[in-house]
């Protein structure tokens, strides 16, 4: 089974991120669990959700403590809580953010590796709007290949029923997929 954990503020699109990944991942016969986990719910507040996928039925509840995989929203976070905590060795972590990896592989251990992305500008330039889930989620299918970017362009059509938001959003995921694709070397 691999377990998904994102970290975002609220209104960023955290829960509907893990929403996407699991109907992503479902679309290519995977089993799927999503699901937030909310402190105080207001805008700008830290947000946790968590997906699950396996080929088999998922029967476990709970919070994934040991992700595989750790998507982070806004990088302010890693300084006002421990993102990382559990953080599986082999981890991929995928982050919000203009800086260089450099500034983030310490945190990480040492076989996992890490992935910048600029999605805050990826989505301004494609919503005009900083609502960058899909924007993290195009590279998230680059960077993992746990669903292919098809999956995720059917999954952002069902979610956004109105055509303008869904290509927008269409948009964001295949500049940020292209973004990893052509920034670090990935092997498929």
């Amino acid at each position: 089974m691999l377990e998904i954990r994102i970290h975002g503020r609220g209104g960023q699109g955290a829960v509907t991120a893990a929403e996407l990944i699991a109907v992503a991942s479902w679309q290519e016969k995977k089993s799927v669990q999503a699901f937030p986990f909310f402190g105080v719910e207001r805008r700008g507040a830290p947000v946790e959700a968590f997906v699950r996928i396996d080929d088999e039925p998922i029967k476990i509840r709970s919070q994934v403590y040991q992700p595989n995989f750790l998507i982070i929203q806004d990088e302010t976070l890693i300084k006002v809580i421990d993102v990382f905590r559990g953080l599986r060795p082999e981890a991929i972590v995928l982050i919000n953010s203009g800086e260089p990896i450099t500034k983030f592989t310490k945190k990480i251990p040492a076989n996992g590796k890490v992935f910048t992305v600029p999605a805050t500008d990826i989505a301004l330039r494609n919503l005009g709007k900083p609502i960058l889930n899909t924007a993290l989620l195009g590279a998230f299918a680059a960077a993992t290949n746990l669903f292919s970017l098809d999956a995720l362009k059917k999954a952002i059509r069902e979610r956004f029923v109105d055509k303008d938001i869904a290509a927008g959003n269409i948009n964001a995921a295949k500049e940020a997929f292209n973004f990893i694709n052509q920034n670090y070397a990935i092997k498929k």
